[in-house]
């Protein structure tokens, strides 16, 4: 005869389709439940949007303006350092200048390329990091990085320590929400969005905008003409007679907490998420100023608009991703600056200003943090003319909203944007930032793994204070 066990199991895999409409939040006492911590110090910062440029979007013809590549465009690269010069997967060119032109923009006078003409407009709003760097040159270690703190796969993202140590504002949504590219997700696929060895229910909550069902397994298909409401009532009695039976003899497993968790969160999403995602409450001109009126914009307009209804609904964490993975319709420019960079840069600049520029109108930058960033950034020298290959030595970011300075930049790249020369920051400094800013001691979240007291920034990273109001 089988076990309880296997007969829960089973009994799990069956109802998985069919327990939306009911809430299951009786189905485990609360002290078996994990709780957020509270916040170590008073918090500025309640909820973040993160915008993520996948493919390692070029510095050196965005944000980092060096007239040294202008004066010696075409001659061979020779820092003058005497580093060896070593590119990705391409033998190094000739410095190779920006096809866009530059001017500095705001009272703050930061120089921004023509190909941001959106974003330039909001450069007082912004705290720049015009000197980060990543070991690695990769892209899927280097996103894992500037993600989990780890170059290597299984550890925990940002968005899920978040989760962790902070929860939802609202019952009703997730506390960690992903909206990738229209196109595909970014390398590494959904890991890009992990858990890691935290309970599964931290994991990123994916959002396909653009789908026919954008969020997956929320309600029960057409065909499941077998689930009734009385066979979701008889299950749900039963589940709840297996459920605590289950958790008696493992008090220590996370993985039934975790799921009884989705399956609560599922209940409330099917009642919040129409409306949610109904974007036919917001004006015309809110949907004109993000771009959802172009074809080249309105896929990444759809998803900050969305991110922006997410934060105001109680979502803590938002992760927009610019790009997918692939060789083309990215941020990963090896080919041809102007043509390749000027697709992805345009897709992204009106969503990402209006975005900003819409957080501020309505008062959730008080309290709201917008930051945008990428894996690493691009070579100061030519890959096969006039393309630009991975540079883990120097790449731009940026923050805007609470607690966040505006209108100034920490750090300094050399004269050819290719080293961090100055305030150098990893991204170790800028996850203690981000969650020194929600309330946060970097040094003090952590979760018992293995032996080791795992945290998001490994044994490493500051704040930067110098970005901090």
């Amino acid at each position: 005869m089988d076990t309880p066990s296997a007969h829960r199991r089973d009994f799990l895999g069956h109802m998985a389709t069919g327990l939306g409409g009911i809430a299951l939040s009786s189905l485990l006492p609360d002290s078996v439940r994990a709780k957020p911590i509270s916040p170590h110090f008073p918090p500025k910062v309640k909820r973040v949007i993160q915008l993520f440029m996948n493919g390692g979007a070029s510095q050196c013809d965005l944000f980092d303006y060096k007239p040294e590549l202008i004066a010696r465009h075409g001659k061979p690269f020779d820092p003058g350092t005497g580093q060896r010069v070593e590119a990705s997967i391409s033998t190094p060119g000739s410095v190779l200048k920006s096809p866009y032109s530059w001017a500095k923009h705001g009272q703050c006078g930061r120089y921004v390329s023509s190909a941001l003409p959106h974003l330039a407009k909001s450069v007082d709003d912004m705290a720049f990091l015009m000197a980060m760097k990543s070991p690695s040159n990769v892209h899927g270690p280097a996103t894992y990085l500037q993600n989990t703190g780890f170059l290597l796969p299984g550890f925990p993202t940002m968005g899920a320590w978040i989760s962790y140590g902070l929860g939802s504002i609202s019952d009703d949504v997730p506390a960690f929400v992903v909206l990738p590219d229209s196109r595909g997700f970014p390398y590494n696929g959904r890991s890009a969005f992990t858990s890691g060895f935290l309970p599964a229910n931290h994991q990123g909550t994916v959002v396909k905008a653009s789908a026919r069902r954008p969020i997956t397994h929320l309600s029960v298909p057409a065909s499941a003409k077998h689930v009734t409401p009385q066979s979701r009532a008889d299950g749900l009695a039963l589940l709840r007679d297996l459920n605590t039976a289950h958790a008696a003899e493992r008090p220590d497993d996370s993985r039934l907490r975790a799921r009884i968790k989705s399956y609560e969160l599922a209940a409330r999403l099917q009642l919040a998420a129409p409306s949610l995602l109904d974007l036919s409450g917001e004006t015309k001109a809110i949907k004109k100023s993000y771009g959802l009126d172009q074809r080249e914009t309105a896929d990444f307009a759809r998803n900050c608009l969305l991110a922006r209804r997410m934060i105001e609904r109680g979502v803590r964490f938002v992760q927009v991703w610019s790009g997918h993975g692939g060789g083309s319709a990215n941020w990963d420019n090896h080919t041809n600056i102007a043509k390749e960079l000027s697709f992805i840069a345009r897709s992204m600049d009106q969503p990402a200003a209006a975005l900003l520029r819409d957080l501020k109108q309505r008062g959730l930058l008080k309290d709201t943090l917008l930051v945008w960033t990428t894996e690493f950034g691009r070579m100061p020298f030519a890959q096969g003319g006039v393309g630009r290959d991975h540079n883990g030595g120097t790449f731009a970011s940026w923050f805007a909203g609470a607690g966040i300075k505006t209108g100034v930049a920490h750090g300094e790249s050399d004269p050819w944007s290719w080293k961090a020369a100055r305030g150098a920051t990893t991204c170790y400094d800028f996850h203690a930032t981000l969650l020194h800013l929600l309330g946060i001691d970097h040094t003090q979240l952590t979760f018992r793994h293995n032996g080791i007291n795992r945290r998001l920034t490994d044994v490493h990273g500051h704040v930067i204070s110098e970005i901090l109001a």
